[in-house]
């Protein structure tokens, strides 16, 4: 009997396990310019998201321009073909968990400080984040 309770736990143990491996944690790193390709990282990351994926982003160089607070037209501007922005799909991800991060070099080299930054988006720590995309089971995108 007590051999039996066993193989029931852990036939029942097996599926949650191969769920829990459906949803890795999903890091994007987001480099890219073209608006076009800052949305389609936007749209797969937060249908990730919807998915149960814990999402973080890094956004360096220009993929961090969606981060500001005053943002540049090509973040705010939407696109076809249903009008949405990359600005505005990185607000949705983070008001639904997401966490957010520009590069620890990005505002130094726009002599700017975190007060430039959208509420709510940090500035990415080096050993943290390098933790976090080398992390077992992580899975990592870059656009």
């Amino acid at each position: 009997m007590k051999t039996l309770c066993t193989a029931a736990a852990l036939a029942l143990t097996l599926p949650m396990a191969a769920l829990a491996q459906d949803k890795a944690p999903v890091v994007t790193v987001l480099t890219a310019e073209n608006p076009q390709t800052q949305l389609m990282a936007l749209v797969l990351t937060t249908a990730a998201q919807a998915q149960g994926h814990a999402v973080r982003m890094l956004l360096c160089g220009p993929g961090g321009d969606i981060a500001l607070a005053a943002a540049p037209e090509t973040a705010t501007a939407g696109q076809p073909p249903r009008g949405a922005s990359p600005q505005g799909l990185l607000k949705m991800a983070m008001e639904k968990g997401a966490r957010v991060e520009v590069c620890a070099i990005y505002l130094p080299g726009k002599g700017a400080d975190p007060s430039a930054l959208l509420p709510g988006v940090a500035v990415a720590q080096p050993p943290e984040m390098a933790g976090a995309m080398a992390a077992p089971g992580t899975v990592v995108w870059s656009f």
